[in-house]
């Protein structure tokens, strides 16, 4: 199997994937903490990621070597921390909270500047610290997938997608708040492995697309995620995967 060739995991439902994806998660930190390194691990918001975090905080908290962790953000809408919209408070109210990380593991994304560019610039300056190499190399990233093919905050068409030098960009959606912060698409590429996590049915027709399908460049952006000498998980339930061709069920 090629190394960004994704790799389909099907589950009953979310309860059951985020289990799976949680034991993938403490294997993969074991691994890692025993050849004596730390773990690094980019977390993604929205709604599907909420019980993969609880069962870490709580169920696998005693089994993930914590001080060996640190935790990045894929993307941050920019509101201040303890915003409802904010993608750091969900993970603390979820996950930080319940564990014994230290406070200098955790690396958000700052979202205090006047303006989101500054805020982007201050954040990769912090991710080429801790990476000091062409581009950062992150043990574990998750993502979530919208409707549209969205992922992290990398929305079809946006020239964001092109961008072939910097680590971390600010970027508008026509939502509120409109502004964002975000991983590049070569910052997220350069990972050793990538996970998506999605749940229901009003995902199937695009995870087709993102998987299976040839999608007109720029059209949908997580089918751009193809890490360069790393693995790619789809974790999916059985009603995202609905429509998925049987080659790529497994």
């Amino acid at each position: 199997m090629k190394p960004n060739q994704p790799q389909v995991k099907i589950f009953s439902d979310l309860e059951s994937l985020s289990r799976a994806v949680a034991q993938n998660i403490v294997e993969r930190i074991g691994t890692r903490v025993a050849a004596g390194e730390n773990f690094s691990l980019v977390l993604s918001g929205g709604n599907t990621p909420r019980a993969l975090y609880e069962i870490l905080g709580t169920q696998f908290n005693s089994l993930v070597p914590w001080g060996k962790v640190l935790l990045f953000w894929g993307d941050e809408r920019y509101v201040p921390h303890n915003d409802p919209q904010s993608n750091y408070r969900m993970a603390e109210e979820t996950l930080l909270g319940k564990i014994p990380i230290p406070p200098e593991n955790l690396y958000p994304m700052p979202t205090n500047f006047a303006e989101p560019q500054e805020a982007a610039q201050e954040y990769e300056r912090v991710l080429r610290a801790a990476f000091p190499s062409p581009w950062p190399r992150f043990d574990l990233v998750l993502l979530g997938l919208g409707d549209n093919g969205h992922t992290a905050s990398l929305f079809p068409h946006s020239p964001e997608l092109g961008e072939t030098q910097r680590w971390v960009v600010a970027t508008e959606t026509g939502g509120k708040p409109a502004a964002r912060l975000t991983l590049t698409l070569p910052a997220l590429n350069h990972a050793s492995e990538i996970n998506f996590l999605v749940s229901g049915a009003g995902k199937a027709r695009v995870i087709r697309e993102a998987i299976a399908g040839n999608p007109p460049a720029g059209s949908c952006p997580a089918a751009m995620v193809r890490p360069e000498q790393g693995k790619i998980f789809w974790w999916l339930d059985e009603s995202a995967a609905a429509l998925l061709p049987a080659e790529f069920r497994g």
